[in-house]
Parts: structure tokens; C-alpha cells; sequence
């Protein structure tokens, strides 16, 4: 078997957690690596009905028999790290983290706080960034995973036990984080951007394997994008309020949506295809998920609606390439093919 990468084909928030979720368990993934920081959390539903959400550790740590990685391209926040490994109650045999891995201090998330970034470009301040560029500025060994004792149970280089489970057939899923339009390098609104690159190729090189290893890219989008609260970048036109999209959707009892890490309202806009054609080029997906159609029509979340169905083939004419899943609900995937509840 080989490699699948999960990315997000927007401004974040497209539903990756989900999706890679349904992947593992789908593909029969040996592990998943969650690549990036504690600067965006993924959610997804545990099979008892929980959500949860994870802003360091892959949506597969609520499986049972999932292996979960940090790579070496990671940034590791220690207090948001341990709170949900015992959260989830994640055996230590069941995380592995590279010793090359990044600490995230106190000290960086005060640092992005006193930078004024939150105010000029939306920035979470968790730290991330900071981080980042004190490994650009190559600091010392001690800002590593590998010196930090309480990691100590989890430490082991990642490349090799990856490389060894593809040479065993097994399945591999990266679980990317944010979205292409956040990309610091592709981005068309720059300096509104993350602090890395967002695309296949940025998270494939984040977890130390081969481009040949990958035979799927799962590009993640949703009906409503949205954008952090703040100035997080242009919307134009397109810009739209939750109200809007809860009086055109059925939606009696109102519609919101608050970022995993601010709580802050997210905005959000009508879906404009130009973002999402960019990620297109430079991600080539084979698969193309559709999320939070139930959005679109209060109705459809078990299966399309002919309202539902209608959107979706207008983003697949405007994209120009065929929605294979969308997304319905918390924890339903349906094939554009037929109605068909997929459990994730």
C-alpha cells in the first residue's frame, strides 16, 4: 500500500479531521501523521457519539489500533498535547514523536501576542509561528522533542518505522492542517497566511517520505468558506453572515460557527472557485470532498437533496473537476454517486 495525504482546499476548517478519520478506518491505515501545530484544530466523531476536538493529535487517536505521529515537521504545544492524550486516553504504545519535532513555549505564544499579529492578519497566537522562526534561526538541541524528558515514552525517529510499514504494505495517512488559500508560500493574499506550506508536497515534506509514496491526495473543501475572525485576509464581495446562510439553508434554529482555538465567530462567505481551482493546480487531487452541505439544506443530512444535489454540481462545473463525497453531518460521508450514509 502506500501513502494518502489529506489537505485542505480553502482558508481551513474544510473538515480534514473528519475526513482523514474516515480514511484510516476506511484504507485500514497502519498510522496517521498529523503534521503542523496547535494552531488549528480538526474535529471528528468517536463511535460512541463524542466530538472531539484535536489541536496537536491526528482525528485517528480515536480509533483503537491507530498508530499516531508527530514528525519531525511538527510543533508540539506539551500543555494542548497532554491535555488530550488524556482526554482520549491514548496509550503511550499508540504515539510516536520524531526527536526532531519542535517545542512550542510559553515564551513564543507571548512572543506572536506582543508581534500584534492577532490584530494585523488574524493570527491565533498559538505560538507556531514563533516557533518556526526560531528554527529557521537555528537555536539550539534543546528546543527539540528529543531533549524533553516528558516526552520520553513517545520519542523514536519517525522516518524509519514509517518507511518500514510501506514496505510492509501498509497504509499511511498525513492529516495536513489549515488550507491552500493560508499558504505562506502560495497564498494570493500574503501576509495573511500561516506559517508554512499547506499543500501535499508541504506535508509530505513535514513527515520525511518520499513523493513517491503517495498515490493518493484527498483534497477537503467546504460549501460556506470561512476565515478566522480579525483581519484574516479578503473575502470581497463574496463575504457573507451566519444568519444569511441559516435563513437560505432551512435553518430554524440559527447557524455559528467559533474557531477550535479563539472561539472567536468565524467568518464566512459564498463558495468562490478561484481558491479552490489554485489548489487544484498545485495539489492534483484524485479525490475531492465536498463538506457541510447540510448547510446548504437543513434537510440533507442523511442523504442529497435535489437542493443539495443542485449545489453540488454547480461547484463541480465552476471547479471544473468531480465532487467524489460530501459531507452531510458530523459524522456522514455520502458518495455523489448514490445517497448512501458511509459511518465515520
Amino acid at each position: 500500500m502506500a501513502v494518502s495525504i489529506v489537505v485542505g482546499g480553502q482558508y481551513g476548517s474544510e473538515g480534514k479531521g473528519k475526513v482523514a478519520h474516515h480514511l484510516a478506518k476506511e484504507r485500514g491505515a497502519r498510522a496517521v501523521v498529523r503534521v503542523g501545530g496547535s494552531n488549528s484544530g480538526h474535529t471528528s466523531m468517536g463511535d460512541i457519539g463524542q466530538r472531539e476536538v484535536l489541536r496537536q493529535l491526528p482525528t485517528a487517536a480515536l480509533e483503537p489500533d491507530v498508530l499516531c505521529v508527530l514528525a519531525a515537521g511538527s510543533y508540539i504545544d506539551l500543555d494542548v498535547l497532554f491535555e488530550e492524550i488524556e482526554r482520549v486516553k491514548l496509550p503511550s504504545h499508540r504515539l510516536l514523536i520524531d526527536p526532531n519535532a519542535m517545542i512550542v513555549t510559553a515564551e513564543d505564544r507571548e512572543a506572536e501576542k506582543r508581534s500584534g499579529l492577532g490584530d494585523r492578519i488574524g493570527s491565533t497566537c498559538s505560538g507556531t509561528g514563533a516557533a518556526v522562526q526560531r528554527r529557521v534561526n537555528r537555536g539550539t538541541p534543546g528546543e527539540l522533542a528529543g531533549a524533553r524528558l516528558e516526552l520520553s515514552a513517545y520519542l523514536q525517529p519517525v522516518r524509519p518505522l514509517l518507511r518500514q510499514m510501506l514496505d510492509d504494505d501498509a497504509r499511511v495517512i498525513i492529516e495536513g492542517t489549515q488550507g491552500f488559500g493560508l499558504s505562506l508560500l502560495h497564498t494570493a493574499h500574503f501576509p495573511n497566511a500561516t506559517s508554512r506550506d499547506t499543500t501535499a508536497a508541504g506535508a509530505l515534506s513535514e513527515t520525511g517520505l518520499s513523493p513517491l509514496d503517495v498515490d493518493e491526495v484527498v483534497l477537503v473543501l467546504r460549501a460556506f468558506p470561512i476565515r478566522v475572525a480579525g483581519e484574516s485576509g479578503p473575502f470581497g464581495a463574496q463575504e457573507i453572515d451566519w444568519a444569511t446562510v441559516a435563513l437560505e439553508g432551512g435553518h430554524s434554529g440559527g447557524l455559528e460557527e467559533r474557531t477550535s482555538v479563539t472561539k472567536r465567530v468565524r467568518r464566512v462567505a459564498r463558495f468562490d472557485p478561484a481558491v479552490v481551482r489554485e489548489a487544484i493546480t498545485s495539489n492534483d487531487p484524485n479525490i475531492i470532498v465536498l463538506n457541510h452541505i447540510d448547510h446548504v439544506d437543513a434537510d440533507a443530512k442523511t442523504e442529497l437533496t435535489g437542493h443539495a444535489n443542485a449545489f453540488v454540481a454547480d461547484v463541480s462545473e465552476k471547479i471544473g473537476r468531480r465532487i467524489d463525497l460530501v459531507g452531510l453531518g458530523p459524522d456522514t460521508l455520502v458518495p455523489v454517486r448514490r445517497s448512501l450514509r458511509l459511518s465515520v
